[in-house]
């Protein structure tokens, strides 16, 4: 009965608002997320610009003005999600609630930390929204199966990491006590670094051994680098073998921000809530 009663109260224009804002099925809602887009965009290509100082010295204050233009566009577009939405916290504590947050928030902290502003390139995250835009149900659904591939290889990548943690501490250690610090490996942290550097076949070239028996446990990491990169694709894609690809809609439910539901679906499959 509460319930039925608290969707109620988002009738009217306040659910239209809320159409609009959230959901990309009707035009006026299109319109509104390409708009977004656009703005999105022009403010970190602002930032971007901004960050040249010949662009900065002859139109610092035209892109300062245009960086708290947007930051206002977007603080208001924030407000009315959080006014709209069926309830507030749901939204404020989402993945895309936290995003928000973070596209305006690096412009208020600029008042007091300097230079802070040029983290507004956050803001390309919210481009995420793209999907739902373009109606691109498919790679919503694409994206969801990828998402529960990751989530359900978590802990087997978590213990792929130990085990790399593991090998780089020994064979940095074991480096540092073949080179020394006379030939560049001046601690154990930093002859770890190197072996991160030449296990991940990054290969800087700041730091090199010169001893033979250096160079020989080198080209074992780099041969094991090679083998191991193979190990978290595997993982990954043996878990998107298994999870389901259907179709899905780019509805999100009004009352616990869910988004892959069924192309048919009228109820949240999350929480019961009529979409």
């Amino acid at each position: 009965m509460v319930k039925n009663q608290e969707h109620s109260a988002l009738t009217g224009w306040r659910r239209k608002l809320h159409d609009i804002i959230f959901e990309a099925e009707t035009p006026a809602g299109k319109a509104f997320d390409v708009a977004l887009l656009l703005l999105i965009v022009l403010s970190v290509l602002a930032v971007l610009i901004d960050s040249v100082p010949g662009i900065h010295i002859k139109y610092g204050k035209i892109l300062f003005v245009a960086e708290w233009i947007f930051t206002i566009l977007f603080s208001i577009e924030y407000i009315l999600r959080i006014y709209t939405t069926f309830r507030p916290g749901k939204y404020i504590f989402s993945f895309y609630g936290i995003i928000d947050l973070l596209a305006i928030l690096p412009s208020y902290l600029s008042l007091v930390f300097t230079g802070s502003h040029y983290l507004l390139v956050i803001r390309m995250l919210r481009l995420l929204r793209v999907f739902r835009v373009l109606k691109l149900a498919r790679y919503v659904g694409a994206s969801h199966v990828l998402a529960i591939a990751m989530k359900n290889s978590r802990h087997k990548i978590v213990v792929f990491l130990e085990v790399v943690v593991t090998m780089v501490v020994i064979m940095g250690s074991l480096m540092y006590l073949i080179e020394g610090p006379e030939n560049g490996f001046k601690s154990i942290p930093l002859s770890i670094y190197w072996a991160i550097v030449t296990l991940t076949t990054v290969g800087y070239g700041d730091i090199a051994p010169q001893t033979i028996m250096g160079q020989a446990l080198a080209s074992v990491i780099m041969i094991i680098g090679y083998a191991i990169i193979a190990v978290p694709t595997g993982i990954i894609s043996v878990e998107m073998a298994k999870a389901k690809d259907t179709p899905l809609s780019t509805q999100i439910c009004p009352d616990c921000h869910f988004e892959y539901h069924d192309e048919d679906a009228v109820y949240c499959k999350k929480c019961g809530s009529k979409l």
